[in-house]
């Protein structure tokens, strides 16, 4: 099966070059590619490339910046979605597009279903809730949330530099939901991707944190493995502490038993999966 991966030289984009299955002849594209934002440009690509499947891996995920570019985010996370649908509309194929918890505003007392009532609050979940309503019924829609991979700028080695430079952080404790290993959800996405699965699924780690109990595991696993030099302190925040253009979603966790009971594979606890990374994040020196 011809894929086509967007976003190629992203966390997602090469976590699933890496773990992509035998059955798969991919091409990989990014910006240098083709400009999501020029849809001819884009559509003459698709039909050069001719695609079964498009994994569309590739977002403007700037949220603050977002908030004052948002017709830019429009062009990249909604408006390049639908001229993907259509061109594979136009040849049997599928696209399988992959969302955020920034489509949901954050009030629920419980994880967010798949099916459950959408409210993004920032340009960023609005422009990503218009490019999921792109999809048609065979298209896959995966939404994930707070992914990190080793050797790419995220979150985990943010907070590993910082924690090297000053020796002490501040982080927001008053917002939660579950980090997601970039490997682990390539892997989930070849997963439906071949049980030829349709609709909407959740994919993040196992557990309900804060960002600040991310980073005190990260400095504890980080120092485990001679990536944090010393012991570094990790301060509570509120967000009223640390006021962003952005509104973040005071709760975000994502129910993926949908996704777990399809594929039949097991919840991987989230600090399971940091240290893996960081195992990895190690030995790239």
């Amino acid at each position: 099966m011809r894929v086509l991966i967007t976003g190629a030289n992203g966390q997602l984009g090469s976590a699933l070059q890496r773990t992509a299955p035998a059955w798969a002849d991919i091409n990989a594209i990014d910006v240098e590619d083709v400009d999501l934002t020029d849809s001819a440009m884009l559509t003459a690509r698709l039909v050069v490339e001719a695609p079964d499947l498009i994994i569309n891996a590739a977002a403007y995920t700037a949220v603050d910046r977002a908030e004052s570019d948002e017709a830019l985010a429009r062009a990249i996370n909604a408006e390049a979605v639908g001229v993907m649908v259509a061109a594979m509309a136009s040849t049997g194929g599928k696209v399988v597009h992959v969302s955020t918890d920034y489509v949901f505003d954050g009030t629920s007392p419980v994880a967010y279903r798949p099916e459950d009532p959408r409210k993004p609050q920032s340009a960023y979940g609005r422009t990503k809730a218009e490019g999921e309503d792109k999809l048609r019924a065979q298209d896959l829609l995966v939404r994930t949330a707070w992914v990190y991979a080793a050797g790419l700028p995220n979150f985990v080695r943010t907070m590993i530099r910082l924690m090297n430079e000053r020796g002490e952080v501040g982080v927001v404790a008053d917002q939660v939901g579950s980090p997601t290993w970039a490997t682990g959800l390539a892997r989930t996405i070849w997963g439906l991707a071949e049980k030829q699965a349709t609709g909407t699924f959740h994919h993040s780690d196992d557990g309900a944190i804060s960002w600040y109990d991310f980073a005190v595991a990260i400095a504890e696993e980080a120092q485990a493995l001679g990536l944090v030099t010393r012991t570094p302190v990790v301060r509570p925040l509120t967000t009223a502490d640390y006021p962003t253009p952005a509104r973040r979603p005071a709760f975000s966790l994502l129910d993926c038993s949908k996704t777990r009971a399809l594929l039949g594979d097991r919840a991987v606890p989230w600090r399971e999966n940091l240290r893996l990374m960081l195992e990895e994040e190690a030995k790239l020196g």
